[in-house]
């Protein structure tokens, strides 16, 4: 039997790989984004959102109310 370590991490690439190709393709739901979302949030990951970057567009659709919630570009 192998590492129990290597499994969880072929398990996880797995996951992973699966969530890439619903997105790519269409078939994610609500949950399959949400769990894509929780993923890169649980593993630390990461963007800084530029002038340049699509974050900027996702930014500029979200509905802030609060200026304190507002996400701040990176210069």
């Amino acid at each position: 039997m192998s590492d129990p370590s290597e499994r969880l991490h072929n398990l996880q690439d797995i996951l992973i790989d699966e969530m890439i190709r619903r997105i790519q393709t269409g078939e994610a739901t609500a949950a399959d984004l949400s769990a894509a979302r929780q993923m890169l949030k649980d593993n630390g990951v990461q963007v800084q959102v530029t002038e340049e970057s699509p974050f900027k567009t996702l930014v500029d659709t979200l509905p802030f109310e609060d200026e304190a919630d507002q996400i701040k570009l990176a210069k």
